[in-house]
């Protein structure tokens, strides 16, 4: 019997439960790295750990018998693919929260019919691009489009987006990003979800019964979302000067080498790195916005516009020019931190070493070779131009290396050293490209002769302060 349980959000409060159940799972805590488990209650179960996103689609297809994650991302895959093989077994009881649709407090909308009544094409970013397209179809908005996004997406409206659907805890906490609710989605909680196959043909009672014990004794489910009316604070939308330059900075742990470059370059960010999580930092140099965003979606949010400049990683600009090749995003100049390896990675167990064994390998498989990764478009790629054969791309979200080797045959990722993938019984096959921190914009965009010379400045600005660091 396998289960996939969740890292991230709900890895702690399911820790939690998962121990007073006795399941005796040493190494499911937040400071320790496995993703293979075992359990001392239960010898026949394997568990698993997975980013929370991947968790439904695991458990749909048939590898996992049973998993928890947010009923957000069950709904998330079901309006997408509503025959999807899922029972939702039991309500956990944790990791309360609501899925809103919201604007900016600055924008002055503050219902759905107001939406409705917009004659132009409203744009709705999110990490949950098909409940968002199902609100926007199920609200019959005249024109919409949806901008998938891989995080952050509080910072987007209302410059980058109109609306934005995002989970939240209550409306305070959207208050607080600067976001008022337009309309309740969705509420949520922990939920133990199960394969339909294996719910009808397995005896999973033991596991079940101890589990739904101990989540029984904590059943605040999650409520339905109640709607206050608001009042937005301001009736008149955020101006962006035509001349000003909308800089991209990166969250996550780029955040400190871009720090040090912007300062060697004379350009000052306040409250970036932000303890508060200010995604809107102000800089010294005046005609310039900046926003803190995921460098995933930087490419793409370059190339419709919505940035002139970003720091990104050399991978995720790759990842989204094989996808769109005719995109105008380019690399105006490499930044020489945050070096990684983009490899081609498999079980230490195989007798693979190298590309033509990788060939063979594939070529001597009774179905096809599944390749997991987050690059999704560079994996595409490399299989394709390395001849693999049959093979299946397996999109993830994250803790790519728990797929090996049980639900995929070779990993696409970035790694530094390559010692996490050895100590999870990994080893490096092949090595795609090296990958470092770059400036992005828009090749021949186009700007007022004023802007272009900011831009110019601030390009040449960069470019000294990185031949200074070497």
């Amino acid at each position: 019997m396998r289960i996939a349980l969740p890292k991230g959000r709900l890895l702690g409060e399911i820790s939690e439960l998962l121990r007073r159940a006795g399941w005796g799972l040493s190494g499911y805590t937040a400071t320790e790295r496995l993703y293979h488990l075992k359990s001392r209650k239960f010898p026949q179960l394997m568990a698993k750990v997975f980013h929370e996103k991947d968790i439904p689609v695991q458990v749909a297809v048939g590898n996992y018998d049973l998993g928890i994650c947010g009923l957000d991302w069950v709904e998330e895959l079901q309006a997408k693919y509503p025959s999807s093989a899922l029972v939702k077994v039991s309500n956990l009881g944790c990791g309360v929260g609501q899925l809103y649709m919201a604007a900016s407090q600055a924008q002055g909308v503050t219902t759905a019919e107001e939406l409705r009544s917009q004659s132009g094409v409203v744009r709705i970013a999110s990490e949950y691009p098909n409940l968002a397209e199902s609100f926007a179809l199920d609200l019959r908005l005249r024109r919409f489009s949806v901008v998938p996004l891989w995080g952050a997406a509080e910072v987007y409206p209302p410059e980058s987006a109109d609306m934005v659907l995002i989970a939240g805890r209550n409306e305070e906490e959207l208050d607080s990003l600067g976001l008022v609710p337009v309309s309740g989605i969705l509420g949520f909680s922990a939920y133990l979800i199960a394969n339909k196959m294996s719910w009808e043909t397995k005896d999973m009672s033991d596991v079940l019964d101890s589990i739904q014990r101990e989540a029984a004794g904590s059943q605040a489910l999650y409520s339905p979302v109640d709607m206050t009316p608001r009042i937005a604070g301001n009736s008149s939308a955020i101006e962006v000067k035509e001349d000003t330059i909308r800089l991209a900075l990166p969250d996550g742990h780029q955040q400190e080498p871009t720090v040090a470059l912007l300062n060697r370059a004379d350009i000052q960010v306040e409250d970036y790195p932000s303890e508060t999580g200010n995604r809107r930092p102000t800089t010294n140099i005046a005609g310039m916005t900046v926003k803190v965003i995921r460098p995933q979606d930087m490419p793409l949010q370059v190339a419709n516009g919505n940035f002139d400049l970003a720091i990104t990683g050399r991978d995720w600009l790759l990842e989204h020019l094989y996808q769109f090749p005719s995109s105008p995003v380019t690399e105006l100049l490499a930044l020489n931190f945050g070096w990684v390896r983009i490899v081609a990675v498999v079980s230490k167990e195989l007798t693979v070493d190298g590309v033509d064994s990788l060939r063979r390998y594939s070529a001597e498989g009774s179905s096809s070779l599944r390749v997991a990764s987050e690059y999704v478009n560079i994996a595409d790629k490399y299989a394709r131009d390395n001849h693999l054969g049959m093979y299946r791309v397996i999109p993830t979200w994250g803790a790519t290396e728990a797929f090996l080797p049980e639900d995929a045959d070779l990993l696409i990722e970035n790694t530094e050293t390559g010692r996490t993938l050895a100590r999870h019984g990994l080893k490096i096959v092949d090595t795609l490209f090296e990958s470092t921190a770059c400036l992005i914009g828009q090749a021949g965009g186009r700007y007022s002769p004023a802007k272009r010379e900011r831009i110019h400045s601030i390009i040449e600005a960069l470019r000294r302060a990185v031949e200074e660091e070497n």
